[in-house]
């Protein structure tokens, strides 16, 4: 549950329904169930297989005389036939296929990791929009504000058109920025709904918003045993079992199969005459199969099991370098981001200072027009930046959560000395 470290309840209340609702999840839960079934199918294998049957017929047969006659024969019968694993080619196939099962398992956790981090994310960069169209709106009434009180001096005769323009033009431009923030905000609630299975929601405007959000503390002394809980590793840990597994079942292929079965059979004229020991008749029998030229197919069977393994050797290596490099750039991404902010926040600070002084001042007459639209668009960035930067902190504390397979608690000082 690392996402409740951002102690938002909407965003709570959204990962909550993402997990009962979304259809990815809810894909790969199947494919587990699909996996686990085909396990206990390879686990029948060694067991003996028995069937039963049973069967009426009757006969009439008619005389010369006219006469004709009926008979009735009832059957029972019993076989039983079991395939001996002598040199583990079944036992080889049910760990496959356990192996597979487990991959299935890992493969939606995985799944899950990273819906819940894609909500977090849409959620955190819908709230951004709206926390940059707040900053818009604000900036926009100080350009109004400044535009009404240059239109006055122009009726007074203290300014001119051009001033007046000038100010009208930094007005529209502020007020073209509105639609386009409010459309990417829409555009991300719609594929939040996508992400939740049920639509797009109205959490979002519930929360206290962006700014209102800080990123859980992540404190030092991450042992980087955390990574082997990746779902992505242990699924690909996972499969390198199943692949050793089917190496196994084919070189067993090069071994004979032993089959024993047995069958009981009993027929009467009726049911309780087809129970009748003088009616019973069974059969015990066994076979040995040898292959002896399959024009090597089995030992290009071999050869692609074990090439098959050693694509997914790669494949593990791959998953456990790209861990760490995720890891990496997610803490160096995490340490910028938290500086910058800290920097950006004091620029903005400054810049609201800049533009108070510059419109104090152009109401005294002081300055000119062009220093107070200079600081208007200072402001504005800044502010501006301030909101993006807090989403790209917030960015990276998911993408190190994800990076790390999920939450994790450090052990405390007193585990550590008794484990010492």
């Amino acid at each position: 549950d690392w996402w409740q470290g951002f102690h938002s309840s909407p965003l709570n209340a959204l990962i909550e329904t993402a997990q009962a609702n979304n259809t990815d999840i809810a894909a790969a839960t199947a494919r587990i169930q699909q996996a686990e079934a085909q396990a206990r199918i390879s686990s029948a294998s060694l067991l003996p297989s028995i069937n039963g049957g049973g069967g009426t017929s009757r006969s009439v047969s008619r005389s010369t005389a006219g006469d004709h006659t009926i008979s009735d024969t009832v059957d029972a019968s019993l076989s039983a036939s079991y395939q001996l694993d002598l040199f583990g080619a079944n036992r080889a196939d049910v760990v496959s296929a356990e192996a597979a099962a487990q991959f299935s398992r890992f493969d939606r956790e995985a799944v899950a990791l990273t819906i819940v981090s894609d909500v977090a994310e849409t959620y955190f960069q819908s709230l951004q929009y709206y926390a940059r169209l707040d900053v818009a709106r604000r900036n926009l009434v100080n350009a109004e504000r400044v535009m009404t009180f240059i239109e006055a001096r122009v009726t007074n005769g203290a300014a001119t058109q051009l001033d007046l323009a000038q100010q009208r033009a930094a007005v529209a431009v502020q007020r073209a920025v509105l639609p386009s923030l409010e459309l990417q905000a829409r555009q991300l609630e719609s594929n939040l709904g996508i992400l939740l299975g049920t639509g797009p929601s109205d959490l979002m405007r519930k929360s206290p918003g962006l700014m209102a959000i800080t990123p859980p503390r992540i404190t030092p002394g991450l042992a980087s045993e955390l990574l082997l809980r990746r779902p992505d590793i242990q699924a690909a840990e996972s499969r390198l079992m199943a692949a050793n597994a089917d190496i196994g079942a084919a070189r067993a292929a090069f071994f004979p199969s032993l089959n024993l079965s047995t069958s009981y059979t009993r027929s009467g004229a009726s049911l309780p005459a087809a129970f009748d020991p003088a009616h019973m008749a069974y059969n015990l029998a066994s076979s040995l199969t040898q292959p002896i030229f399959r024009g090597g197919a089995l030992n290009a069977g071999v050869d692609l099991a074990q090439a098959r393994r050693e694509e997914l050797i790669q494949a593990y290596r791959k998953s456990v370098l790209s861990a760490f490099s995720d890891v990496d750039k997610s803490f160096a991404a995490l340490r910028r981001t938290t500086e910058q902010e800290r920097l950006q926040i004091i620029a903005a600070q400054q810049a609201r200072i800049a533009f108070d002084l510059a419109e104090a001042r152009l109401r005294a007459g002081a300055i000119d027009l062009l220093t107070v639209l200079d600081a208007q668009r200072n402001l504005n960035s800044a502010e501006d930046q301030v909101v993006q930067i807090r989403f790209a902190r917030l960015q990276a504390t998911i993408s190190l959560f994800r990076a790390l397979g999920g939450g994790w608690q450090l052990p405390s000082r007193s585990t550590e000395a008794s484990a010492q």
